[in-house]
């Protein structure tokens, strides 16, 4: 079957190569999208195991709809009751970009019409729209009034992985956290370190790459595809089956983090014993400035997502707090790399450190880039007159 899996603006190549790795024949890699091409079996795993995937949707009709009635008209040649049974519940999520029609819940709207109107007419009976969980999910993509429709696999996004018990002002998308962890290159084994973890989703994130824990298997209730006419039960059990199979329950890597706040410090723990991670991440209470690398571990990577400071005369504040980041960095993770997510540049100015990359990407609707600063112990310059 044609799938397509989308994902945040930046990591799309590393989505393919997760696919890729999962067996997929990957057909296109475009902007927050991938398509390929995949068995049931590749569309069980992919939304159990990708960590990358925001949702895996499934094609069903592709036309151009010009108006209104054009678009009434192709929805409703569709066969609906192929894809939504009797009793069942549906809803739909409609983007719409750079086409005739501007607002994307009147085209989500006017999609339900015509399906609601078709089984009026066939039966006399209409489903019912559930918003918040439909047992059927559809995707309507618009672009230049080219209309792509799909069953949503998952039936949700797939970042809500389900351990998430409390959170912070402003916590980190988990697709987006994975992201870092492995735009960073960590190999699962070095030491990683956050020394203002706040919810702790990177260092969470890290641990399910490291422990071999599949992030859907925390996910509330039935996914998308649990609805669909050609579930396969048998086939699904024994994809969980072999998930749970792969787990490693010893540590694989050292991985710890703090923050200044003792009440985020205490949901970053809520949060880390329901990803079932509590032997595998320390947490600790300290202010960013005394944060440093274990004296019992070869170097690593520090992964962080700072405050931005987006409240209005923080300005100075903030280029006082990043410069306290970036002297913490040099003076105690010597050796280290570090990859620091902002979206205030200006600010990341005050660090005092050279950018090695900068890779863009968006938390968020917040435009922003991640830094990467290469600690070297001591001076990278050779002597002027070396010795023989």
């Amino acid at each position: 079957m044609h799938l397509t899996a989308t994902t945040q603006f930046g990591l799309e190549e590393l989505l393919a190569d997760e696919l890729y790795a999962f067996g997929a024949d990957i057909t296109h890699v475009g902007s927050r999208a991938v398509e390929f091409i995949g068995d049931q079996r590749l569309l069980y795993e992919t939304v159990l195991w990708s960590r990358l995937s925001m949702r895996l949707l499934c094609p069903l009709a592709g036309f151009y709809a010009p108006d209104e009635r054009a678009l009434y008209r192709e929805v409703g040649r569709v066969d609906w009751s192929e894809y939504i049974g009797p009793g069942q519940t549906f809803a739909i999520t409609a983007v719409v970009n750079k086409s005739t029609f501007e607002h994307s819940l009147f085209v989500a709207q006017l999609m339900k019409d015509a399906i609601v109107d078709q089984f009026r007419d066939r039966t006399g009976q209409r489903p019912d729209v559930d918003t918040r969980h439909p047992d059927i999910r559809l995707h309507l993509r618009m672009l230049e009034n080219e209309v792509i429709i799909s069953r949503d696999a998952a039936g949700d996004s797939l970042h809500r992985r389900g351990y998430r018990q409390a959170t912070n002002d402003a916590p980190l998308n988990e697709v987006l956290a994975a992201g870092l962890v492995l735009l960073a290159g960590w190999d699962g084994k070095q030491p990683l370190i956050d020394p203002m973890c706040g919810s702790a989703t990177i260092l969470t994130e890290a641990g399910l790459i490291a422990q071999r824990i599949a992030p859907g298997l925390f996910h509330q209730g039935k996914f998308g595809f649990e609805n669909w006419a050609d579930f396969d039960a048998e086939l699904w059990q024994q994809v969980r089956a072999e998930a749970e199979a792969q787990h490693l329950e010893e540590p694989q890597a050292y991985l710890a983090g703090s923050d200044i706040d003792p009440k985020v410090i205490d949901q970053a723990a809520q949060n880390i014993t329901a990803a079932g991670l509590e032997d595998c991440i320390r947490l600790s209470v300290r202010d960013v400035k005394d944060a440093a690398a274990p004296a019992s571990q070869g170097p690593g990577l520090v992964v962080t997502n700072p405050p931005y400071g987006e409240r209005i005369g923080e300005e100075a504040e903030m280029a006082a707090f990043y410069k306290t980041i970036g002297d913490a960095l040099k003076t105690n993770f010597q050796g280290y790399e570090a990859y620091v997510l902002t979206g205030n540049l200006d600010a990341a100015k005050t660090i005092g450190l050279k950018a090695t990359r900068r890779i863009p990407l968006f938390n968020g609707p917040i435009d922003c880039r991640l830094l990467k600063y290469e600690l070297y112990r001591g001076s990278r310059r050779a002597p002027a007159n070396p010795q023989p």
